[in-house]
């Protein structure tokens, strides 16, 4: 029992050809190639759209109001309505 040399593989492709039939096989073997270029297209499509484009996109601008800073706290804000009972 060593490797499998080109007569094992000739008969092995013969009782294939025997048990499915040539139409049946390349009927088989189309489908697959099929798959294939699908599957290549898709790698391809995946690509191009990944890829940055070259035009810049639109630009998003934030709130026209100035934010305030962080350091800014609730403590120099003006104080809260008389109704909000959240505030000391």
């Amino acid at each position: 029992m060593g490797s499998i040399g080109p007569f094992q593989i000739l008969i092995i492709a013969l009782v294939i050809l025997v048990l499915f039939g040539r139409g049946r096989i390349s009927e088989m073997m189309g489908d697959f190639g099929k798959g294939v270029k699908s599957f290549r297209k898709g790698l391809s499509d995946e690509d191009n759209a990944s890829a940055p484009e070259e035009k810049p996109s639109a630009r998003i601008e934030g709130p026209s109001h100035e934010a305030k800073p962080a350091t800014e706290t609730v403590d120099n804000a003006a104080p809260a309505a008389s109704g909000d009972k959240t505030a000391s």
